[in-house]
């Protein structure tokens, strides 16, 4: 399961950045998490539960942005929503495509006190 380890990277960015602002707690994280990168929701989710126990963010607030796939075929040049990366151009039915957004993991903002 990589979700527990993209967790406790996220504790590890967080306890670093609350560490440098001289904050005592975390009280709300916000993410970002691409349909296209590869993280199961329901794997993430358990993974937060157990992973954040006895860690600055233990009561934090945690928001999950999901991002919708975005591609771009690059046969027909036109832009479409993709659910996964094999998807096919819903146009020319090409294969050949620049994923635009989806692949999305990051830390978007982390709120101290």
């Amino acid at each position: 399961m990589h979700e527990l380890s993209i967790v406790m990277s996220i504790i590890d960015i967080a306890t670093k950045q609350m560490q440098g602002s001289n904050a005592s707690e975390i009280e709300e994280i916000e993410l970002e998490i691409g349909a296209l990168s590869g993280v199961e929701e329901n794997s993430f989710e358990f993974a937060w539960r157990q992973a954040v126990k006895n860690t600055p963010l233990q009561n934090a607030l945690h928001v999950v942005n999901k991002i919708e796939g975005v591609a771009t075929c690059l046969d027909c040049m036109i832009d479409f929503s993709v659910k996964n990366l094999y998807d096919a151009c819903p146009v020319c039915g090409g294969h050949f495509l620049n994923i635009k957004k989806g692949k999305e993991l990051k830390v978007k903002s982390i709120v101290v006190n």
